[in-house]
């Protein structure tokens, strides 16, 4: 990302404390806030709309004509927690841009597909979805689906925004932008905070290396860390075919003297490492990036075996900005639940859209590709103002440029940094 380092210092200097401090923008009601005009205007405390949501993830405008915005992601199967938050917040922007106008006066039309995070079965959600009218995409929410999806919404010119894809080629092509950083970018930026803040002078790290989201992060990692004041004393890898004993990537990382156990990787393989660490009577400090987002609601995790484990995340639902206060209550009056990082990147994907729709002057009878040209030219124009950075942009290459922050599990819940 060309501002990075630029970026990564200002973060570094600020010990990534004044987390969020979004913008309320053009109202007091809070919601992604645009500096050109195409603002949300009622944010989480929104009221009525005149829409409904339906069984399955839909949400239907009440008659005329509507922009239909898709999504996909897993909301069964071992990453159902991340799929669901994004379908959750994404629904919850939508309920209070419609409450707010539209985009351009015009309701958004929202359904969401299940892809069980398999490849093959979001590519079935993503012609289920075409079937139904989308015109443009919201989604999808892991790496290896998004970049198989990525290869049809390229044939068919139609404009995509993943809220969490951080896969380099999740955003290949020039219809395709990303709102959370890409796993190169995050894999630097761990290791630099790692260096910078001196939180451990031997490193191990175990990470998936049949995985795209953990080696990308990992081979940035280990590049950066010949630049940064610790070692990388052991480097264990596992594939998907062998990722429920981590007795001897623990036992090479605990003898080789490892201070911090770096782990590239998802929440549920990270609460069995945790657990086999423990067992094994090896306590270093654990850090990890976006994909332990959600080990806290592991099923049958001893969640104080998490205490102090660190992640670089761009939001902390604990942050006390007006916004995100707004937004975590709102998400929690509607879902029940603490809305986690994957949930705030679908927030402010919705409001990047309907602030690049805005600029775009899309209209509904504008066909997937014109609109996706439109789309295109408008993304690089935008400043978005959201829950996971302050005057986010985009370039033409789709990449966001805007803030990391690190957070740590303190008595049982994320705290910011």
């Amino acid at each position: 990302m060309k501002k990075y380092n630029k970026i990564i210092s200002a973060v570094m200097a600020s010990a990534m404390a004044a987390s969020l401090l979004a913008g309320c923008g053009n109202s007091a009601d809070g919601g992604a806030s645009s500096t050109d005009g195409a603002a949300a205007d009622n944010g989480a405390a929104a009221g009525t709309s005149d829409t409904t949501t339906e069984a399955g993830g839909e949400t239907a405008a009440a008659g005329g004509a509507v922009i239909k915005i898709g999504g996909i992601g897993p909301t069964t199967g071992s990453a159902a927690v991340y799929g669901l938050a994004v379908q959750n917040a994404a629904q919850l922007a939508v309920d209070e841009i419609n409450a707010a106008g539209g985009i351009n006066g015009v309701m958004i039309e929202f359904k969401f597909e299940d892809d069980e995070c398999d490849a093959e079965k979001s590519v079935n959600a993503y012609n289920t979805l075409k079937d139904w009218g989308m015109q443009m995409l919201m989604g999808t929410v892991t790496s290896g689906c998004s970049i198989a999806v990525a290869e049809k919404t390229a044939e068919d010119n139609m404009f995509q925004l993943t809220p969490s894809g951080s896969a380099v080629d999740c955003v290949k092509y020039d219809n395709a932008f990303r709102v959370c950083f890409s796993d190169p970018n995050q894999g630097m930026a761990s290791a630099k905070y790692i260096g910078e803040n001196a939180i451990a002078s031997t490193v191990a790290v175990i990470y998936d290396s049949s995985d795209i989201y953990s080696s990308g992060i990992y081979e940035k990692f280990a590049a950066e860390a010949a630049n940064q004041p610790f070692e990388i004393v052991s480097a264990e890898a596992f594939t998907a075919d062998s990722r429920t004993d981590f007795s001897v990537q623990l036992q090479k990382a605990k003898d080789a003297g490892a201070e911090l156990v770096f782990l590239p990787i998802y929440y549920t393989e990270a609460s069995l490492i945790l657990s086999q660490s423990s067992t094994l009577g090896y306590a270093p400090i654990f850090f990890g990036c976006d994909g332990l987002d959600g080990i806290l609601n592991v099923e049958n995790f001893d969640t104080s075996l998490a205490e102090g484990v660190m992640l670089l995340t761009p939001f902390a639902a604990d942050a006390e900005d007006e916004m995100t206060q707004k937004f975590v209550s709102a998400y929690k009056e509607k879902f029940g639940d603490t809305p986690n990082q994957f949930a705030a990147d679908a927030y402010d994907a919705i409001y990047a859209i309907k602030a690049a729709g805005e600029k775009a002057g899309i209209t509904p009878d504008m066909d997937m590709s014109a609109m996706c040209e439109a789309m295109k030219a408008a993304m690089p124009q935008i400043t978005l103002d959201g829950l996971t950075g302050v005057g986010m942009t985009w370039d033409a290459s789709g990449e966001p440029n805007k803030e990391p922050k690190a957070v740590k599990i303190t008595n049982g819940a994320y705290a910011a940094m």
